[in-house]
């Protein structure tokens, strides 16, 4: 019989929990772009085993011995290569050179043939038919190995064209999918209409700092769209997949699921790296379908700040996940 899922009671952290959010974003933003900070940030220990929590390596072969051992635990997994948003046509098609043989690689190694990419990474900001361009030459290599491309959503101002531009190459290979945001007001017509058109959805709360006009302001208002897009993506998705580590709404999804007499094998979470690790385990051995955000690369300095900064409870969270798998 499978293990339920069982809520964990947080213990919080006083001293992180004392500064103000706003406070704690400004300060990570300015960190991020802080070469002097960045040189210490790597020479720290305690930074760098904080880092290696979020970023699986900075080279592939460590990378994919990190992989091996996540299937080995019967995790499956979706890589990101790091890198920033670029500004020239150059260095969006290296970018994309490096998904390419990222591709070769995890088909040549039997891992999970699934990646993760950010169209700014690809060129977006360049011009949007460098984005597509790369895109393309992305999943074309992707369909030879049977892989799957999942494009990230980024802020709202690029929501429409991300999903024009994944729409177009899904209608060219079949093989593309789009993450939602659930804090979004648009988001509802948006999973309605890629329900329709049997594009794969990753659903997640939403990360960046929207004005009201465009996302739910409230938390309880974010939760009730984030379970509503659920329910539609279980009943009419095309194995949709739910990103949180959001035990409330995992219990959720779980429940519905089973009320509907929906297979765990329709769907699955995902979470990211290094956090939750207890989590992952319990959700497996309830039956679940777990897959992992796996982000690497040597640029991991911007990407750990910014993660701390889109959502500055992330580092209690991770201090939280840290000590908890520690009594364990």
């Amino acid at each position: 019989m499978s293990r339920p899922v069982n809520a964990v009671p947080a213990r919080p952290l006083a001293r992180v929990r004392e500064a103000p959010a706003h406070v704690m974003r400004a300060g990570f933003v300015w960190a991020s772009h802080e070469e002097r900070l960045e040189r210490l940030t790597r020479r720290f220990p305690i930074s760098r085993r904080m880092v290696q929590r979020f970023v699986a390596g900075e080279d592939i072969d460590t990378t994919m011995a990190v992989v091996a051992g996540l299937r080995a635990g019967g995790l499956k997994t979706t890589l990101d290569v790091l890198g920033e948003s670029v500004t020239d046509a150059t260095t969006a098609k290296a970018a994309a050179a490096r998904y390419v043989e990222l591709l070769d690689r995890l088909a040549a190694d039997g891992a999970d043939g699934n990646v993760s990419l950010k169209l700014t990474g690809m060129g977006l900001a360049v011009d949007r038919e460098v984005a597509a361009a790369n895109l393309a030459r992305i999943a074309e290599r992707a369909s030879t190995h049977g892989a799957f491309v999942r494009v990230d959503m980024e802020d709202s101002a690029r929501t429409a064209l991300t999903l024009d531009l994944v729409r177009a190459q899904f209608a060219q290979t079949g093989n593309v999918g789009v993450v939602i945001q659930a804090y979004l007001h648009r988001s509802a017509a948006d999973v309605a209409a890629l329900n329709r058109e049997g594009i794969r959805v990753r659903l997640c709360k939403g990360a960046y700092n929207e004005p009201a006009s465009v996302a739910f302001p409230a938390k309880a208002d974010v939760d009730a769209s984030f379970r509503s897009l659920a329910e539609a993506l279980l009943l009419d998705g095309q194995y949709p997949a739910f990103a949180t580590h959001d035990e409330a709404r995992i219990r959720e999804i779980v429940a519905f699921a089973a009320n509907h007499r929906i297979s765990p094998t329709s769907y699955e979470f995902q979470m990211l790296y290094g956090i939750r690790r207890d989590l992952q385990e319990r959700l497996l051995a309830a039956g679940q379908t777990v897959r992992v955000y796996v982000p690497w690369g040597t640029e991991w300095y911007p990407y750990f700040m910014r993660r701390l900064a889109e959502r500055p409870a992330n580092l209690l969270f991770l201090l939280r996940s840290m000590a908890r798998e520690g009594r364990g």
